[in-house]
């Protein structure tokens, strides 16, 4: 029987290319034919590329001709629709965004990924300027989750998520100021890894500061560690850049974490979890043992950073909002964000700051007793569609886990790690100390060994 094209990763894909036993131009029909099919449905595509399959030929020449382009050529990639794609209006998910543009620049990732041969499918959807850990907006409705259309598939990458987890492309670049990568990772069971802050280059600077961060999404480790190593390529635009590596991070990935030194916090030592998450990621946390790695349940002892980072994340969509004409146009729960942040004074926001500052000083200190961290990657299983939380309050309320490293600035990547009853799934945090990227790559290489990620039975969802 033939393969599910749609269901190949990255690294298979490109194996076959190469031995010619995959055609770029088979895989890109068989891709675009899923969106087809799910997209009404789910929602995770706000724009389909209509040059996909002249991309797809081109790819299948250089392949024939044994000269392909780079690291990715010929392999669908989604685009979330906060990064800038020349040609394509890039809406994040707003009304008040001109669709006519212009739209002639690329994004750092978008033009590595362009270089590099990829066939770009679309671009995903996004809550409005990204700034909510679900995924529904004013401008694109709300996106489903594949594992239970009732259900959110988190956000602000949620369109990205849905995308890879249903096979509508075996790669996405997502976007992470709070935990926009790993939030609908967990929900919908794949990997995705928030790299160190400057290790993907990103331009425009984000409008919520130095917290973003560029990273990529998969359904599986090695694919995203492949995507990195395109992604984490020079571009001058970005001044926070860290000096580049030229690095391939799939060397090493299988060197496993044996003698490694891991912390396991079930709750950073302060926030309220599901029993039914804690015990599912506490019921996980022996794989680490049984890889021969050394773990120890050690919190890292600081106090509950949702002030600094909320003092960060208001102040910066209150300056957003100040650069929009129309706010009748806009998310009521960003107005209210901004408005909040609009009261925030320069003394409070230099005070948290020298708070994250100290924060990041903390988790130096932890790492030099332990390699990595281990935590839930959310304090809840996804809820239901249509609401910013499962109950009163914000969305870092449910998100305890991830804000704290975008911070810090620290790598971490989530990894499916089980189930709920319900059949939803449930992720694991894998945290590194700062620049550590490819060790957090291969200690989430070694888990996924023994807990394969498990894709949705998508059979329900086609029309």
């Amino acid at each position: 029987m033939s393969p599910d094209l749609c269901t190949l990763t990255a690294c298979e894909l490109l194996e076959g290319f190469r031995t010619q036993t995959l055609s770029p131009l088979e895989v890109t029909k068989a891709v675009l034919a899923r969106i087809d099919a799910l997209n009404p449905r789910l929602n995770a595509f706000n724009l389909v590329s209509d040059q996909a399959l002249d991309e797809a030929k081109a790819s299948e020449a250089r392949w024939s001709s044994g000269q392909p382009k780079g690291l990715l050529d010929g392999v669908p990639v989604s685009i979330k629709d906060i990064i800038l794609t020349r040609g394509w209006p890039t809406l994040r998910g707003s009304k008040t965004v001109n669709p006519k543009g212009p739209w002639n620049e690329d994004a750092p990732a978008t033009a590595r990924l362009r270089e590099h041969g990829a066939v770009l499918i679309g671009k995903t959807t996004t809550p409005e300027f990204g700034w909510k850990g679900v995924t529904d907006s004013p401008l694109t409705g709300i996106t489903r989750n594949p594992w239970n259309p009732d259900k959110t598939p988190g956000g602000s990458s949620g369109g990205a998520a849905v995308a890879v987890a249903c096979g509508m492309g075996p790669l996405a670049v997502g976007t992470d100021g709070g935990g926009s990568i790993r939030i609908p990772s967990s929900f919908t069971g794949l990997f995705g890894i928030k790299p160190s802050f400057g290790r993907v280059p990103a331009w425009p600077p984000s409008p919520f500061g130095t917290v973003a961060h560029v990273g990529p999404m998969s359904r599986s480790v090695a694919d995203a560690a492949l995507m990195l190593s395109v992604l984490s390529l020079p571009d001058a635009r970005d001044w926070h850049a860290l000096p580049f590596e030229p690095r391939d991070y799939r060397a090493g990935l299988e060197t496993g974490i044996r003698d490694l030194r891991i912390a396991y916090s079930s709750n950073l030592g302060y926030a309220d979890v599901d029993p039914e998450v804690a015990a599912i990621v506490r019921g996980s946390i022996g794989v680490f043992t049984d890889l021969g790695a050394r773990v120890d349940e050690r919190h890292p002892g600081f106090e509950n950073a949702g002030p600094i980072f909320q003092t960060h994340w208001f102040s910066g969509a209150a300056a957003l909002i100040r650069t929009v004409k129309d706010t009748n146009l806009v998310d009521p729960g960003l107005l209210e964000v901004a408005g909040q942040g609009a009261k925030i004074g320069a003394a409070e926001l230099m005070d948290a700051q020298m708070k994250r500052g100290a924060l990041g000083t903390q988790m130096n200190l932890f790492h030099r007793d332990y390699d990595l961290l281990v935590t839930p990657t959310l304090a809840v299983a996804a809820f239901d569609v249509g609401q910013e939380t499962p109950a009163k309050g914000r969305w870092t309320d449910w998100t305890p886990f991830t804000y704290p490293f975008n911070l810090t600035g620290q790598p971490a990547a989530s990894i499916p790690c089980g189930f709920t009853k319900a059949g939803l799934p449930v992720g694991l945090q894998i945290v590194g100390p700062r620049f550590a990227d490819a060790l957090v790559l291969r200690a989430a290489r070694a888990f996924e060994s023994a807990r394969p990620v498990k894709l949705p039975d998508l059979a329900r969802l086609a029309p």
